[in-house]
């Protein structure tokens, strides 16, 4: 019996001023399969998908869903439909509890017109351990972690009957554990003949669950692929167009035999958050912390940049001891910090690009003495071109642009203050390998320029790949310090697993 083809796009093109986002695109799905949707930051992913559940409107080509030409109008005519997505920042209330929130917008009643809460709590507890979780449902959602939360998201698409269930980047805050159990859900999903289109940036997950990889670049269609027929360095060399080498030819930075301690970090520590943090950062170097989610990389980044105050040690500059209160007080000592939550501690998405970059300038000049609108836009096309931040021009809302685009934006307003110290925390996450070769690439060499760099990465092979050390945190401590040149995974695995007590070196 041949496979049966649930959706299939013919022709796809849609057209945004002055940009052509997507020129006679096809894609199909078959019903239960895993289809991965793979390309750069703009590649157009993300435009389809729109374009499929009614965000978009079409300017050419066809869409038949089962069978049928559709037009989606809205994304509430896609799920009438049978067309569900899970979005990669949680869409869902957290106020309301789960089962309010998997029932939301057709809550069952009683008579007289009551709502039937018995019968909703009891329906998501069924539904929810049909994929082995056993939890509350009249808790809160915010009461539970991010993984907890993907999934209510996706037991909310199941029990509305979705045919078609989108993925999309659903396993970017998620630890691995978590990415294992949603990937347990999606194999009983493809088992009930469910048509699974799943958009990630992490090419070993796209072949772990994938039956099918269709990617795409510039708003075009490259190739169809079936998972087990290709290779991940032939994968990426069809999403970017350039061979690996070109890609990640990159060397750690050089620092200078005589380079003083630009950063000193002693005993840093705040109750229940970190315990004691010290280490050393020279001019030009480059600093790697890895650990787990929950290990206390962000919150020692926090405190020294001043996002939350330390309770006890110190911190020293160019061998002066200062003190950092706030954000202002690290941004008067020339640091940076790019966070790790882009859209909700970042950009500001409804301004435009010129303005997101000058934001950081303009506060330390302060409000008595503005920037011109000329001097921003001179400041911002400086930094458009030397990112090369794909905007058509800096007027942009910069909440339009794509993951890895609004990710340079943020950099850009942080490299305008000419810091001393640049502190990024996950900067690729989210983004395409191109994009992230790039930003690793101006990573290094602001470290050639004398700019000390504080990098965050949950991915083992970034850090290695760029860091001339490594700090590793465990259970909210330094658990131990390795050298970035001559260590491997394995070594940053077995201090994770096996680390010692912060000051005492694994």
């Amino acid at each position: 019996m041949p496979d049966k083809r649930i959706l299939e796009m013919k022709g796809i093109e849609i057209q945004f001023p002055g940009v052509k986002a997507l020129d006679k695109v096809d894609f199909d799905l078959i019903a239960g399969e895993v289809h991965a949707l793979l390309g750069e930051n703009g590649a157009g992913k993300s435009t389809l998908i729109k374009c499929l559940t009614g965000v978009h409107h079409m300017d050419a080509g066809k869409i038949i869903y089962d069978g049928k030409e559709i037009t989606p109008t809205s994304p509430q005519a896609a799920i009438n439909m049978g067309i569900s997505t899970v979005f990669q920042e949680i869409n869902l209330c957290q106020n309301l509890t789960v089962a309010e929130n998997i029932f939301v917008g057709r809550l069952p009643m009683k008579r007289r017109h009551r709502i039937d809460w018995k019968g909703i709590n009891n329906r998501a507890s069924e539904l929810l351990k049909r994929f082995n979780i056993h939890i509350d449902v009249t808790r809160p959602l915010d009461y539970f972690s991010t993984g907890i939360q993907q999934m209510v998201s996706i037991a909310r698409a199941v029990d509305i009957k979705a045919k078609i269930l989108i993925l999309d980047e659903p396993t970017s805050s998620l630890d691995e554990n978590e990415v294992e159990r949603l990937f347990d859900v999606v194999r009983e999903l493809k088992k009930s003949g469910m048509g699974i289109i799943f958009i990630t940036h992490f090419l070993d997950q796209a072949f772990v669950i994938s039956d099918r990889l269709t990617v795409l670049r510039n708003g075009r269609l490259v190739g169809d692929f079936y998972a087990r027929n290709i290779s991940k360095i032939e994968l990426v060399r069809q999403m970017i167009g350039k061979d690996m080498e070109q890609i990640f030819a990159l060397k750690r930075p050089t620092v200078a035999a005589d380079a003083t301690n630009m950063l000193d970090v002693e005993s840093l520590g705040i109750a229940s958050k970190v315990a004691d943090v010290s280490f050393t950062l020279k001019t030009g170097e480059l600093i790697g912390f890895a650990g787990l989610l929950g290990s206390g990389r962000t919150e020692t980044a926090e405190m020294i940049f001043g996002v939350t105050r330390a309770e006890h040690g110190t911190i020293k500059i160019h061998d002066r001891e200062v003190r950092i209160h706030s954000p202002l007080d690290a941004i008067n000592q020339q640091m940076a910090f790019c966070p790790e939550d882009r859209k909700r501690d970042g950009i500001i998405g409804d301004l435009s690009v010129r303005e997101n970059i000058s934001l950081v300038v303009q506060s330390r000049r302060g409000i008595f003495n503005p920037m011109s609108i000329k001097e921003q836009a001179e400041l911002a096309d400086q930094y458009i071109q030397l990112l090369g931040i794909a905007t058509p021009d800096a007027e942009k809302k910069v909440g339009e642009l794509s993951g890895g685009n609004q990710q340079k934006v943020i950099l850009a307003r942080w490299m305008a203050t000419q810091p001393d110290l640049l502190i990024l925390d996950e900067p690729t996450r989210g983004i395409d390998v191109g994009a992230k070769a790039e930003i690793q690439r101006l990573m290094l060499k602001m470290c050639a320029e004398g700019v000390s760099v504080i990098f965050i990465s949950s991915e083992l092979d970034e850090i290695l790949r760029c860091a001339n050390r490594v700090i590793v945190m465990r259970d909210r401590c330094k658990a131990g310090e390795l050298p970035g040149e001559s260590s491997r995974q394995e070594d940053i695995l077995h201090v994770i697993a096996e680390g010692t007590a912060t000051g005492e070196e694994a």
